[in-house]
């Protein structure tokens, strides 16, 4: 994802410039791509006038409800007393026209947003070239993934796969930061989606024995199970899970090593997981100790809100971050 820092009125044309070029590079018409600049603007002006410091993320997406850009605006301010008033347009309280976040949802094929009172708020819009004429249900995944700052590779990689029965997910944290980080986790990935339908300690130890070429990494794969309301977990490094149900959150486990250069045994770790639970995965510029309980009832949100929760409050400065998170579509 493209990162813009925004402090000052200057870098909103930026924010909205990288939005624009996201959505020419999949193919927007100059209608659809309008719309993306109209919202990616309103949400870096928003920041500017009520949340200083913030950060706008700007990147493509694909799932069970279509394609398209998606933008995250993610601030420390002071964040939103009265939801309902501030989602109305014509609503404003910083001399602007008020059209704002009622727009950006008017504008959105999804919109979800949280915040409160000294805790910030973030926004996430998603937008389709084309606008579906009903609307989808909640998508099974979403995930925020940010090189290091000042590099242009990132270093980790991310891939959900449907299953008829639930899903298959990974994340991959190649050693390092920069260009060979990143020709370790795409190598995993391309490995991941050669054996996705084996178990995830077989898909796991194809990539371990697959990377050896490469400097390797941290690599997690994750299975879940529907009828069954488990979720396994199979893990080299630290790149670490948990099942997030309710105000309950359950860790896994990873064994240590380096995938394609350590790993003394590969296992897989069973957890229960209900239908409605959301399942994390983080790379380990993400802190461990990440928590939602800030945000009561945060997990039934949109997964990608959630994701950028988490990269807003957690993020380590000094390396690639990845959050994905993920919940059975069936839900």
């Amino acid at each position: 994802m493209d990162r813009v820092t925004v402090t000052e009125a200057s870098q909103v044309a930026e924010a909205r410039r990288r939005a624009v070029a996201a959505a020419q590079s999949i193919g927007f018409d100059e209608t659809a791509a309008g719309r993306v600049a109209l919202v990616a603007t309103e949400l870096a002006t928003n920041i500017v006038k009520y949340g200083v410091p913030g950060e706008i993320l700007v990147g493509t997406y694909e799932d069970g409800t279509g394609s398209g850009v998606e933008i995250l605006a993610l601030d420390k301010g002071p964040g939103v007393s009265d939801l309902g008033s501030a989602l109305r347009d014509g609503h404003s309280t910083g001399g602007s026209p008020g059209e704002g976040l009622g727009a950006v949802r008017r504008l959105s094929d999804a919109f979800d947003i949280a915040s409160r009172p000294g805790g910030g708020t973030a926004v996430m819009a998603r937008l389709s070239s084309v606008r579906p004429a009903a609307s989808q249900a909640l998508p099974a995944f979403g995930a925020v993934t940010v090189p290091l700052k000042g590099e242009t590779a990132n270093g980790d990689a991310y891939a959900v796969r449907e299953r008829a029965d639930g899903w298959t997910a990974i994340v991959a944290d190649g050693l390092g930061h920069g260009p060979e980080a990143a020709k370790a986790s795409e190598e995993a990935l391309r490995l991941f989606h050669r054996n996705q339908d084996r178990p995830p300690a077989t898909i796991l130890a194809a990539i371990h024995a697959g990377l050896s070429h490469t400097r390797g990494g941290a690599v997690s794969v994750a299975r879940y199970e529907r009828d069954r309301e488990t979720v396994a977990l199979a893990g080299i490094g630290n790149v670490l899970g948990a099942v997030v149900s309710g105000t309950a959150t359950k860790r896994t486990v990873s064994l240590a090593g380096t995938a394609g250069h350590a790993a003394r045994r590969i296992q897989e770790f069973e957890y229960p997981m209900r239908q409605d639970d959301l399942f994390v995965l983080c790379s380990d510029g993400i802190a461990t100790g990440w928590s939602l309980d800030a945000f009561p009832g945060i997990a039934r949100a949109h997964p990608a809100l959630v994701a950028g929760l988490i990269y807003r409050d957690f993020a380590r400065v000094r390396d690639d971050a990845t959050v994905l998170v993920v919940r059975d579509a069936a839900a």
